[in-house]
């Protein structure tokens, strides 16, 4: 499993630019980033190469952040690849919570996450079916 960060921010000009500055300043490499927003705040959830400096950085600069698991899996990056693992996840009564792609290092390859209730049982149903999973 991997380790996320989630940020909660205002939705207000500058904000983000705020969080990636401290990040930057902490020589934190993101591996994953996305936002999710409402009309008043945001959640930026990201995967970084160091989560407790990252985190350590973030609250000194007193930004609301919390850690979380998340299942990062690999897949061939052609058409149904996708499909094959909400299948399996199905199977396992693993509901997706929400899910994000990120940059992999190979271009036939896509690296996801997932978060689901029960991540430990969902990554053992993908295993189980030589799903490639992702650590950091």
């Amino acid at each position: 499993m991997l380790d996320q960060i989630s940020i909660f921010l205002e939705n207000k000009p500058g904000r983000l630019a705020a969080v990636m500055d401290v990040l930057s300043k902490a020589n934190t490499d993101m591996r994953a980033f996305t936002i999710a927003d409402t009309t008043d705040f945001g959640i930026v959830r990201i995967i970084v190469d160091d989560t407790e400096k990252a985190l350590k950085a973030l609250k000194e600069n007193d930004f609301t952040a919390t850690r979380s698991k998340v299942i990062g899996f690999t897949i061939p990056d052609r058409p149904g690849e996708m499909s094959k693992v909400i299948d399996i996840l199905q199977e396992a009564n693993a509901s997706i919570e929400y899910s994000y792609s990120f940059m992999g290092s190979r271009a036939d390859e896509a690296d996801i996450a997932v978060r689901v209730q029960d991540n430990e049982a969902a990554e053992k149903a993908l295993m189980d079916k030589g799903v490639k999973i992702i650590s950091l």
